[in-house]
């Protein structure tokens, strides 16, 4: 039985009194004074014995809470309970670009501008072991939003079950964290794939970790979209991803880092809320939109077999995309589906001889002239294409103001100065294809030659461990 040391001391202090009371008694009863003497005593040895249980129930106290768990490092601040089984974590990513574009002739129209990409404050926690959830607002770009929230029911490794706003598990690069891409910027195949939106997902590890699969419903959003918190139709989009790692528990096999696996969602749209509101550039350039009148009206669905490999400072990615939607050029119209197909390939090598890999490069020392160590280096290069359908000029979209495919080849070079820390310097050349019936001279500026952009970027993250897939 527990006792309760307040209460304890309270029912001491009472008999306590009831002692002094016999106390009275032994004047009328001396005969009696030897038994009362002995419940004195026992009532003394009581107190005594109950302050040492209150010494010891503090000292308990004392080293639960120096027990308790606060850290601070390059993961984030994490405060944790002494058992584990309740923490709480706050991360940040901070990203500072410079966008400088050359030969943009007398347009007018791309600015040489420093941009806060991204700035983000995310909380994490788990509670009761099995509960975890996830907020991220986002303050850089445009006005502050929430990104992602989020809450998981981790059954076991190989049963997770999640709800709230996410991403979509159908791209790879999307996939990928924001702070850890090969580039600066996603490549223009991630025009093709869903972005955040509301949902209930269930997935996880099966096969001792070599396969991953997430199947959901959602809300659905268009090509490069994310919900803006509320369903804009009654209409709902199905998800799902396998990701293989066959030979990961194989050490000593050359294929170890070789993943590859297949997502795609089917499901239907409506309005002009349904289709993208365009397909952009490395450079954040808008190449490609719909006629304002043109709505979206019946099936989509993506498809995009997708493949990664890292060996030591090696690292490769590749996926295909194809996104087909239905669409209109007005309510009255017919209705036309649309196949837009991309591709990329992108690689990278860490010259300092640290590992790549999906969740970032992590230096073997970092950088600190005064010690002679300089961080690590990566040198990447890529190489994309998105072709837009034919059939949607010139009724869906005008060949006047968009191109019908972009071809992007980029390199650059990744400074990895701690694991928190990493500077970023890449070189993007865009060229353009007209749709069939474009006047000689686009009515968009950029159009009229190749974009060639030069993106510098300086970030700063608390980042979740490396070979994750994270949702920043």
């Amino acid at each position: 039985m527990k006792l309760h040391i307040p209460a304890a001391r309270a029912a001491a202090i009472l008999l306590t009194v009831v002692s002094a009371g016999f106390s009275g008694l032994r004047a009328q009863a001396p005969a009696a004074t030897s038994e009362i003497a002995a419940l004195r005593a026992q009532i003394q040895e009581l107190a005594q014995k109950l302050t040492e249980l209150e010494r010891k129930q503090q000292q308990a106290e004392t080293a639960a809470q120096a027990a308790a768990r606060v850290t601070m490092n390059d993961r984030g601040l994490t405060i944790g309970s002494a058992d584990a089984a309740n923490s709480i974590r706050v991360r940040g990513l901070v990203q500072l670009d410079h966008r400088a574009f050359f030969r943009d002739g007398s347009s007018g129209t791309v600015n040489n501008a420093f941009v806060l990409r991204r700035a983000r404050i995310i909380a994490e926690g788990q509670f009761a072991k099995i509960y975890s959830f996830q907020i991220v607002p986002e303050f850089g770009g445009g006005s502050p939003t929430i990104l992602d929230a989020n809450l998981t029911l981790s059954l076991a490794p190989s049963l997770q079950v999640k709800a709230g706003r996410f991403k979509v598990p159908v791209g790879l690069e999307q996939l990928q964290s924001d702070a850890w891409n090969f580039f600066n910027e996603r490549s223009i195949v991630t025009n093709l794939t869903p972005n955040r939106d509301l949902g209930i997902q269930v997935g996880g590890d099966v096969l001792s970790g070599r396969l991953n699969y997430a199947a959901g419903v959602f809300g659905g959003v268009p090509d490069a979209g994310s919900t803006n918190n509320t369903d804009f139709d009654n209409e709902k989009t199905l998800a799902g991803r396998l990701y293989a790692t066959p030979f990961r528990n194989a050490k000593d096999s050359a294929l170890q880092g070789l993943s590859f696996g297949i997502a795609g969602s089917v499901g239907r749209e409506k309005t002009a809320a349904g289709r993208t509101a365009g397909y952009r550039t490395d450079g954040q350039q808008t190449f490609f939109t719909y006629a304002a009148t043109t709505l979206a009206d019946g099936r989509n669905w993506r498809l995009t077999p997708q493949a990664e490999f890292r060996r030591g400072a090696f690292g490769l990615l590749g996926e295909y995309v194809v996104s087909a939607v239905n669409v209109r050029a007005a309510a009255a119209g017919p209705k036309t589906e649309l196949r837009n197909k991309a591709w990329q390939l992108a690689g990278g090598y860490v010259l300092t001889g640290e590992n790549s890999a999906f969740g970032g490069v992590v230096p073997a020392s970092n950088f600190d002239p005064a010690a002679g160590t300089w961080g690590a280096f990566e040198v990447v290069a890529r190489y994309a294409n998105l072709d837009v359908d034919d059939n949607a000029f010139p009724t869906l979209a005008a060949p006047a103001t968009s191109a019908n495919a972009a071809k992007s080849s980029a390199v650059g070079v990744n400074w990895y100065l701690s694991k928190a820390v990493r500077a970023s310097f890449d070189y993007y050349h865009t060229r353009f294809t007209l749709p069939a019936g474009a006047p000689a001279v686009s009515s968009t500026p950029f159009l009229r030659q190749n974009e060639q952009a030069f993106i510098t970027r300086f970030q700063l993250t608390f980042c979740p461990e490396p070979n994750a897939v994270s949702v920043l």
